[in-house]
């Protein structure tokens, strides 16, 4: 039997739809690119090809494209610009991006010996995007791969009591605000005052009190599952186990309640109706994700292309330098998908 050549598809990796992706088990849809293409040939590369992107990205929920060079943040820059609707900003952050110009801002900066769990961008806002465009600038020395889980994939995997029991009450974010975790407040809601800061969260449906040292704490219910704007496919969309308690790392959330107490967690997910997360469900929710998992480590010059309503990610620890930018576009309201909770704000 002839041996396939270095350049010839496996049978795990025959080329898909018009565009020729490769679909390898374990990996994300991948779109080589034979030649490459100048900065100034960005654009019109994937203007030409607007459709069958959007049509792949649909199909698969993401498509990571490899050779075509995009190395810069204006490189990035000039494809964002061609994704459909506006273009987002950060709201509401847990951690800082630095604008590197235009729509592109860098990646969270966490820890590079942390993890970042799987979750969907801005899914406890009233507005969130549909398409994230993600390039890589500077690859890590080792790690610092994007895993992609999709998130209809994880519901059906998902035991159906925990299911039953989100789908029924929804899933609140509370969070305290200080100065020793996360961003403050005044930058967090973009809100210079007090005055400010409570008309954001009013508009944004989130119930919050000041504490007595002049803290503020904040908590809003959204629906753990909704549907998806283009396709009806129910999903699941939040960041129930990101944001919880129990998937910090033991040390770290031992530190946190010895300062602030359990109640007074820098931010910490739970049930709709106010009531714990267990860890045995947190678990759970990870287990999904992680049998849901595909990764490809980052290439310079990658562009990957996400459906941020159909696929979670996730940022894995790493060593070396890692630069990767972001462009947060598509925005679609959570009004239009369906949510089982919906606060009197977005309606």
């Amino acid at each position: 039997m002839t041996q396939p050549s270095a350049s010839t598809p496996t049978a795990q990796e025959q080329p898909a739809d018009d565009l020729g992706l490769e679909l390898t088990p374990g990996k994300p849809p991948i779109l080589r690119v034979a030649s490459p293409v100048g900065a100034d040939a960005l654009q019109d590369w994937i203007g030409e090809r607007a459709q069958s992107l959007e049509a792949a990205v649909l199909r698969h929920g993401a498509v990571l494209i490899r050779g075509l060079e995009a190395g810069d943040a204006a490189a990035l820059g000039r494809i964002g610009e061609r994704l459909p609707g506006r273009h987002l900003t950060q709201t509401e952050a847990f951690a800082r991006r630095r604008p590197l110009g235009g729509p592109v801002f860098s990646s969270l900066e966490w820890p590079p010996d942390q993890p970042m769990c799987m979750h969907h961008e801005l899914s406890y806002a009233l507005e969130f995007p549909r398409l994230l465009l993600m390039g890589c600038f500077t690859p890590p020395a080792t790690g610092g791969v994007t895993g992609l889980a999709d998130a209809e994939a994880v519901l059906a995997a998902l035991p159906p009591e925990v299911v039953a029991r989100f789908t029924e009450v929804g899933w609140s974010l509370t969070r305290s605000y200080n100065d020793l975790v996360g961003v403050p407040w005044t930058e967090a809601l973009g809100a210079p005052d007090r005055a400010a800061a409570e008309k954001y969260c009013r508009a944004n449906g989130i119930d919050y009190d000041w504490q007595p040292d002049g803290g503020l704490r904040t908590r809003q219910r959204r629906s753990a599952v909704i549907r998806h704007p283009r396709t009806g496919r129910p999903v699941w969309f939040n960041q129930i186990a990101f944001l919880n308690e129990w998937t910090m790392d033991p040390a770290v959330r031992e530190y946190l309640v010895a300062q602030f107490g359990a109640d007074g967690l820098p931010f910490n997910s739970r049930y709709g109706d106010g009531s714990a997360v267990g860890a045995e469900v947190v678990a759970a929710i990870n287990d999904a994700y992680e049998a849901a998992t595909v990764r490809e480590p980052w290439q310079a010059g990658d562009v990957l292309l996400v459906d941020n309503v159909r696929m979670a990610h996730s940022r894995e620890p790493y060593t070396g330098s890692r630069e990767v930018g972001m462009v947060l576009g598509a925005p679609v309201r959570l009004a239009d998908c369906a949510p089982t909770h919906l606060p009197d704000a977005a309606s």
